[in-house]
């Protein structure tokens, strides 16, 4: 390495250096320490500034501002150098100072660093709701901000362009960005949450909806017009309990009919844990009416649309179903969704003499009996008195259809459905 005289860096004197053939040459700046102008053998011309941190024991580094010519004259590159200059003298070594800028401009961006946080999400109902939440109402909003400089006002303005009134909404978009930003603290890319110190948004009032015996079978016999696949969703949902993506996304390699079991997957579960349900007698043929046999499929999405897609007009399916319910001759059910079914079931198997750690194992809840220390040791996974349940539960719905059937022939009316 040459170095030339040194003298003040001005455009006359960058334009008069010349290179040397075998090496890097440089001409330092005699008004302003560190500063200098970088020529390679070739007799490319680029601005430097060379300082230590610390004292002379340190290590010689060396930032490079730039290349001669726009927007780096002698002039401009001489004001970043002097920059640089007073980070070096507030102890900020600006090459550390631009990597850490850059990391946060990428690796730390919101956008981007969200989607590492959906990638660590484990169960199919916390995830979907994860990148629900994410791509919906909160990258629009904080977008490539980096995570570190993301306020409490970023995480009052997410909530506050929620639709007003969606209570539920707003506090599962906290718990979305609270569990977010504690995973970023936990991989040491963030100090403290921004969501600390923030009070979290009321709960939703549980909802106590449970559909009466009438109102029961008046929705099984509705659902025999409720459309080819949907109608045998809503059937398969009364009979197990299960929740409403778990029974749409079923597939006959999850299925076996000589067992009578579905063995869920803990991938496809809200709480990532594999769940065995039995299958009685009316959730099997309602199976075998979709596969229009005895002999089921060995793979394949059970509830496939005419595309191969998994089934995804509930919407659409529950309003065609509430307007045949409407039309049946009697008075109109009062509001109603289709996760009410689970707890409905639940409330029938207490009237059936159930107990209550086999109705939590039924639904797939990890609470009461399996929660805490009771969870971690008491490991029975309760099958067959979960087939024993389900069959007592399937004989009273069972008995529903009957008993409604009956009713309507001995008044001459028509008795909906027939397939029971």
């Amino acid at each position: 390495m040459g170095t030339l005289a040194s003298g003040k860096i001005t455009k006359r004197s960058v334009d008069a250096a010349l290179p040397m053939p075998t090496s890097d040459t440089f001409l330092w700046d005699d008004e302003l320490r560190g500063f200098g102008l970088k020529v390679t053998s070739a007799g490319s011309k680029s601005f430097v500034y060379q300082y230590r941190m610390g004292g002379r024991e340190s290590k010689t580094r060396r930032w490079t501002i730039g290349a001669y010519g726009s927007p780096w004259t002698p002039s401009t590159a001489r004001s970043e150098a002097e920059r640089i200059a007073k980070l070096v003298g507030q102890g900020i070594d600006p090459i550390d100072a631009d990597r850490e800028r850059r990391r946060q401009a990428v690796d730390l961006a919101f956008a981007t660093y969200s989607i590492k946080f959906e990638a660590s999400c484990v169960g199919a109902g916390w995830k979907r709701m994860v990148e629900r939440t994410l791509r919906i109402h909160t990258i629009p909003v904080l977008g490539n901000k980096p995570i570190p400089l993301i306020t409490r006002a970023d995480i009052s303005d997410v909530l506050d362009r929620l639709p007003a009134g969606q209570q539920a909404l707003r506090r599962n978009t906290f718990a979305v960005l609270r569990r977010l930003f504690r995973w970023a603290m936990g991989r040491g890319d963030l100090e403290r949450s921004p969501c600390e110190g923030m009070e979290t948004p009321a709960a939703v009032k549980a909802r106590d909806r449970v559909l009466d015996d009438g109102e029961l079978s008046r929705v099984w016999f509705a659902s025999a017009d409720a459309g080819r696949l949907f109608g045998p969703i809503v059937r398969l949902l009364i009979v197990t309990g299960q929740r409403r993506g778990e029974v749409t996304g079923l597939s006959w390699e999850e299925v076996n009919r000589a067992n009578r079991c579905w063995t869920l997957p803990g991938a496809r579960s809200k709480n990532g844990e594999a769940h065995v349900i039995p299958l009685g007698d009316l959730a099997t043929a309602i199976l075998d009416g979709v596969a229009g046999s005895e002999n089921w499929p060995k793979r394949g999405i059970i509830f496939a649309t005419s595309g191969g897609k998994v089934f995804a007009m509930h919407a659409k399916g529950k309003k065609k179903l509430d307007r045949l319910i409407a039309e049946d001759g009697h008075a109109p059910l009062s509001h109603w969704r289709l996760h009410d079914f689970r707890r409905t079931l639940a409330t029938g198997f207490q009237r059936l003499g159930v107990r209550f750690e086999v109705t939590e194992a039924v639904l797939n809840h990890l609470s009461g009996s399996r929660s805490g220390v009771a969870g971690v040791y008491q490991r029975h996974n309760w099958t067959e008195e979960k087939r024993v349940a389900l069959a007592k539960w399937e004989g009273f719905v069972t008995n529903l259809i009957s008993c409604k059937m009956r009713a309507a022939n001995a008044a001459g009316l028509p008795d909906g459905d027939q397939n029971v």
